[in-house]
């Protein structure tokens, strides 16, 4: 009995060239020391700078200040992986001709993709894993609002990350470093993402609109009602359309 050992050249399974390309997004973005910090040390610090100020000073929330608090924190590392650090990788990829090479491996522009957002979840489900569990040691009692989470992480992750992309296509790599730490530094402060819209009076009526308005509320409503809040999906969702299409019409691949 002979053993065949014959070359049989071409291309792996689809789907295992984007498990791989996703593991390998993910352990880059976990191995860079300012990755990891928008992702998980910053939130962090957040959440239990937020909760020890809530008391000393009045927020104006209706509810226990790490209810509240917790799902805006985990809405904020969303926010901070899907959009600040996709677009910071992918602009200094593009910089550096990474994107390009991939583009001529075996490896399709489409895969290329769900790798990242492979990648981007992945990030996500271990941020949440680690505030979850500081926000229960704090106290959070989330109510059974899984499947809401769940949907507001998904498609907060499709919102920013289409955005983060458009960012990323448009402009050199130093401008996307300055350009998304700035939108993410506003929308941390201003946006509703950590605090509710009720937080900034009748500006609140705005926030309800912006992407981070929208993800925070939905995932407030998920933790703090259960369900799922379908207008806030609603308005992620055209977000998400619009920053795809704007980054199907302008990225640049090097």
């Amino acid at each position: 009995m002979s053993l065949d050992l014959s070359p049989r050249p071409g291309a792996a399974p689809f789907a295992r060239m984007v498990r791989t390309q996703a593991a390998m997004e993910a352990r880059l973005m976990l191995r860079n020391g300012e990755q990891l910090l928008l992702a998980v040390v910053i939130p962090v610090l957040v959440l239990v700078g937020g909760v020890a100020a809530a008391k000393h000073v009045d927020l104006g929330l209706s509810q226990r200040p790490v209810d509240v608090l917790t799902p805006g924190v985990l809405a904020l590392a969303v926010m901070s992986t899907a959009f600040t650090s996709l677009a910071i990788a992918t602009g200094f990829e593009r910089r550096y001709g990474v994107i390009k090479r991939l583009g001529s491996s075996p490896l399709p522009r489409s895969g290329l993709l769900a790798g990242k957002i492979g990648g981007l979840l992945v990030v996500e489900a271990l941020q949440v894993v680690v505030i979850g569990a500081i926000g229960v040691a704090l106290g959070w009692s989330p109510a059974d609002g899984v499947a809401g989470a769940v949907l507001a992480v998904v498609d907060g992750t499709f919102a920013f990350a289409a955005l983060g992309l458009f960012l990323a296509g448009v402009l050199r790599a130093e401008a996307t470093l300055a350009a998304a730490n700035l939108v993410y530094l506003l929308l941390m402060a201003g946006g509703a993402v950590v605090l509710p819209g009720s937080s900034y009076g009748a500006f609140g009526h705005v926030t309800a609109w912006l992407p981070s308005g929208a993800l925070g509320g939905a995932m407030r409503h998920a933790c703090l009602h259960g369900g799922a809040g379908w207008r806030d999906l609603t308005v992620l969702l055209l977000w998400g359309c619009l920053g795809a299409a704007l980054t199907a019409r302008t990225f640049r691949w090097e």
